[in-house]
């Protein structure tokens, strides 16, 4: 693990050294990173770990946010239609979100619990399944989507975006480290791990309110069956689903929203 570790560390040095030297961050934005690099030691002292988790999921809010100032997120797609009926959509690659991820795998070993490929492609498959078809469904009774399947150019550069600088990034911080947090606690009541799945659900759901209050609801919905997933499949599972959903919003339906 400790192996991992440093090369997750070298890989994100040399990521943000690069990002760095393109003008995509700037100075002013590494004492940010030594922020989370001393509220990652504060976690391993007794005393400062409430500190040191604290702090990190209030500078971790602020990043998912993006109201964390001086990293410049490259615009690759600018105000295109890409639905009739659909506002403009334009697609950043967001450098701040990732810090928040590379931060759990570095400081939160837990929060990435190993499952077998069965089960992590049992649990996605279902997952999604059933998730998707509830949740579509009741967007569409809210006029909040309407069908239209597109794949426009720019979809792949858009799919790995989603997979590895959204979908992920936001799986680790609300199921492997906040559901994961919660349940090991919760977990000897009998409805503790349920309450820690909806408690990570509804928080997941409030960061979508810029969208309006139908699409903070239809994220805390996804949110649940991202968190079952993660409950029967670890991390990849609800990566995998959060993921699924994405797409098949982005290549059925209106996307980002029906106006």
């Amino acid at each position: 693990m400790q192996a991992q570790r440093q090369i997750a560390l070298l890989l994100l040095t040399a990521g943000y050294g690069m990002a760095l030297c393109y003008g995509h961050i700037g100075f002013s934005a590494f004492p940010y990173i030594a922020l989370l690099g001393l509220l990652g030691i504060a976690t391993r002292q007794a005393r400062l770990a409430w500190l040191g988790h604290g702090g990190f999921v209030l500078l971790a809010l602020g990043l998912a946010l993006h109201r964390v100032p001086d990293f410049d997120n490259a615009l690759i797609i600018d105000r295109q239609v890409l639905s009739a009926g659909a506002p403009p959509f334009s697609l950043f690659l967001n450098l701040d979100k990732p810090l928040i991820g590379a931060w759990i795998l570095l400081c939160c070993p837990w929060a990435v619990a190993a499952r077998p490929w069965g089960l992590i492609k049992q649990a996605t498959v279902r997952t999604l399944a059933i998730t998707a078809s509830g949740l579509f469904g009741l967007a569409m009774a809210l006029h909040a989507v309407a069908w239209a399947p597109k794949w426009p150019a720019g979809a792949w550069l858009w799919a790995a975006n989603n997979l590895l600088l959204v979908s992920l990034s936001e799986e680790l911080l609300f199921r492997g480290y906040l559901l994961g947090w919660l349940s090991g606690r919760w977990q000897r009541w009998r409805w503790g791990v349920p309450l820690a799945i909806s408690l990570s659900a509804v928080l997941f759901g409030l960061t979508h309110l810029g969208g309006g209050w139908t699409w903070a609801l239809l994220a805390t919905l996804a949110g649940i069956g991202y968190g079952v997933a993660w409950r029967y499949g670890g991390l990849l599972a609800a990566t995998g689903c959060h993921f699924g959903i994405n797409l098949i919003h982005f290549g059925l339906f209106t996307y980002p929203l029906k106006l």
